[in-house]
């Protein structure tokens, strides 16, 4: 194949007889036709590729749902069954969880004819943590629900929250008496814990993650033994140590005591989870710029895990609220308003509901379920109060929080304007000096160092040819001179011709 028939548009694997490539013809008309030869079959074309279509993992479907209820369905049908007509089954929770247990097998068949297994294991897990997250829900909301229903004959009564027990007797009505003193008691007790937990449990938490050791680590054992203590050894404890061994009396701040030693592990242990969470980059960085450990725990891990922390008193703080035996123990029990912890008995909520609960009155079992509905409502009270302390979470900021860092931005911006703009003043006066001689004086027009018309010559000790040239006559300014050579030498000058400091001329 030559040039020509490239020119030309020939192509190139077109077959050429043996008898031209012998003489050598390479033009194309006088080259002589090919032999023909037996068409070769095309190959088959390849597929398309088809596109690659990701599994849905996440929301419903109308082959799911259909599915979900067909199962449901099923295994009700196949509890019916065993339970009615085939066994010599009987009980309502038998049948609930045959039934289950049939819905679940059932389910898993009729997803396994559209999906693969990973699939079928996945909506079956899905199904399952459904389940157990709607019992929880149902178990907290029947408890919340069956508190408040029985406890609805004592809660419209204003002198529930605003009188004690002091004048009012099992046989008074609703109108009479309230539970103002264990309102009050469970607040001075909770208070006196909190105050001794917080900075311990916090402090020991840092210890535990910031000073790895043998002894961080007997610490954490000791701690997490202590978190399935039970409350009455610690109300026992607290009666030998203070009352039976020092010969205090019982009051609320032994109960305070001994709430404080229930709470003590729960706040540790949830706070030392939490700080483990804290990025460790972000301690390298402080003490990469030179921070202490004791400042970088300060402004940096606590910070950041503040929202954690808080939900870890708040653990705290829901175990220690609902305490009986320990505050039986330690604070006693009095019908009557006592706002002085360290003199006299007390009575916390949970107390005094262990006490309405007991009479066979219906007016004192209504307080006694209208006083543990105020404890609920206290624990969401305290909850609400720590998570607005606590804030949300690492880089999540509310709007209060947001319109403060933006004023804090506006004034660092005013702040490092003031503090640029003199220096960028003086790096452009000083940005014409290409010599790099600052002690010169310079002329008060001149942009590039150059005297101005009023500027003093420069007197560095040599004659300027305008000095050697004759004056002119008639006063005006002298004639100037041929100009200096090429190697003149110049040794004041910044233009020079020559090295000062070897004195060779360039």
């Amino acid at each position: 194949m030559t040039v020509v028939d490239l020119e030309k548009g020939a192509p190139q694997d077109a077959p050429r007889s043996a008898a031209g490539k012998a003489a050598g013809d390479t033009h194309p008309d006088t080259a002589p036709a090919a032999p023909a030869t037996p068409a070769t079959p095309a190959a088959p074309a390849a597929p398309a590729a088809l596109p690659d279509v990701p599994r849905r993992i996440g929301g419903p479907t109308r082959s799911g749902v259909l599915s979900l209820l067909g199962a449901a369905a099923s295994g009700l049908c196949v509890a019916v069954l065993l339970f009615g007509e085939i066994a010599p089954f009987s009980g309502a929770l038998g049948f609930f969880v045959t039934a289950y247990l049939s819905f679940l097998a059932l389910y898993a068949v009729l997803t396994g004819l559209e999906e693969d297994g990973q699939a079928v294991r996945d909506r079956v897990m899905t199904v399952v943590l459904w389940t157990a997250g709607g019992l929880m829900f149902c178990a907290l909301a029947l408890v919340v629900g069956f508190t408040a229903w029985r406890g609805r004959e004592a809660l419209p009564h204003g002198n529930f929250f605003t009188q004690d027990m002091q004048a009012a007797g099992p046989l008074d009505p609703l109108s009479h008496g309230g539970v103002a003193h264990a309102m009050l008691g469970t607040l001075i007790m909770i208070t006196i814990a909190l105050a001794i937990t917080v900075p311990l449990g916090l402090a020991c938490a840092v210890y535990l993650n910031q000073i790895p050791g043998r002894f961080s680590r007997f610490v954490r054992t000791i701690v997490e033994a202590m978190t399935a203590l039970p409350s009455i050894v610690a109300g026992l404890m607290v009666y030998a140590v203070w009352i039976l061994g020092l010969g205090m009396q019982k009051s609320g701040l032994a109960a305070g005591f001994a709430i404080s030693v229930m709470m003590l592990p729960i706040v540790i242990r949830a706070a030392d989870v939490v700080l483990r969470l804290v990025p460790g980059t972000l301690t390298e960085a402080s003490e990469a710029l030179g921070a202490p450990r004791w400042r970088t725990v300060w402004h940096v891990v606590l910070p950041t895990a503040r929202s954690g922390l808080a939900t870890a008193v708040i653990l705290g703080t829901a175990r220690g609220i609902g305490e009986t035996s320990p505050v039986l123990l330690t604070a006693g029990f009095t019908a009557a308003l006592n706002a002085d912890p360290t003199n006299g008995p007390m009575v916390s909520l949970p107390l005094a509901v262990f006490n309405f609960v007991k009479s066979p009155e219906p007016t004192m079992i209504a307080r006694g379920f209208g006083s543990a509905a105020v404890l609920m409502a206290l624990v969401l009270i305290l909850f609400t109060i720590a998570r607005v302390i606590g804030g949300r979470g690492p880089g999540h900021q509310n709007k209060r929080q947001a319109r403060r860092a933006a004023r804090a931005s506006r004034r660092d911006a005013t702040r490092f304007a003031e503090l640029h703009t003199p220096g960028l003043e003086l790096f452009e006066t000083g940005a014409g000096d290409d010599s790099g001689e600052h002690d010169e004086p310079r002329g008060e027009a001149g942009s590039g160092g150059a005297p101005g018309p009023g500027a003093p010559a420069a007197d560095n000790g040599e004659q300027s040819p305008e000095d050697n040239a004759p004056a002119a006559a008639d006063g005006g300014p002298a004639p100037q001179g041929p100009p200096a050579p090429d190697n003149e030498t110049r040794t004041g000058g910044a233009g020079g011709n020559t090295d000062p400091a070897t004195g060779d001329a360039h």
